[in-house]
């Protein structure tokens, strides 16, 4: 396994070594010890999945609020999409700052995602599917979303992004007009 640093120290961009013969791979995807010893501590107690269709399908920027705040692994079962996380921990040195990656079954990368980011990604091939591991199950009272395209972000989405989203994170609000969901 290899875990290589982002521009925000507290994501991860986890590759995990995969083993492949002429029938295939195979690949440990998660191993709490070997991420412990990598500086990752995350145990994980549900996991999502996703399918979106169409290229250029943003979804997000998602995150839930403390008391029920998630850290989240994210990767591509199927497909490639562009991820994004971005701090919005008030006080934080990097806070409305962003990194990104691309993810691909292929490559089977991941991105280890603390508590305090919001998340969101968009689609590079049709047919992507994405799993989430989290560390705490969903909240609707904690749900909460940032407009994937706010300008005092910055964030470099594909030219294709936001082809498709949905209305809810079309209607999301800005991260200066929510209260600070992670407190310094």
């Amino acid at each position: 396994m290899l875990v290589e640093p982002t521009n925000i120290p507290e994501v991860k961009r986890i590759v995990p070594r995969r083993f492949g013969d002429d029938r295939g791979y195979f690949v440990e995807v998660f191993n709490q010890r070997a991420w412990a010893d990598a500086g990752i501590e995350f145990q994980p107690i549900q996991e999502n999945q996703s399918l979106s269709r169409i290229v250029g399908t943003v979804r997000g920027l998602h995150f839930q609020r403390p008391p029920a705040a998630q850290a989240k692994v994210v990767r591509v079962l199927k497909g490639r999409i562009y991820d994004v996380a971005v701090d919005i921990r008030m006080g934080s040195k990097t806070y409305g700052h962003w990194v990104a990656t691309e993810l691909s079954s292929e490559g089977g990368e991941q991105l280890y995602i603390p508590r305090g980011f919001a998340h969101g990604f968009c689609t590079l091939e049709a047919d992507s599917e994405i799993a989430y591991l989290v560390d705490d199950v969903y909240a609707p009272e904690c749900d909460g979303s940032i407009h994937w395209s706010d300008p005092a972000l910055g964030i470099r989405w594909p030219d294709l992004a936001g082809t498709v989203i949905s209305d809810k994170d079309a209607k999301a609000p800005r991260l200066a007009d929510i209260p600070a969901p992670f407190p310094a």
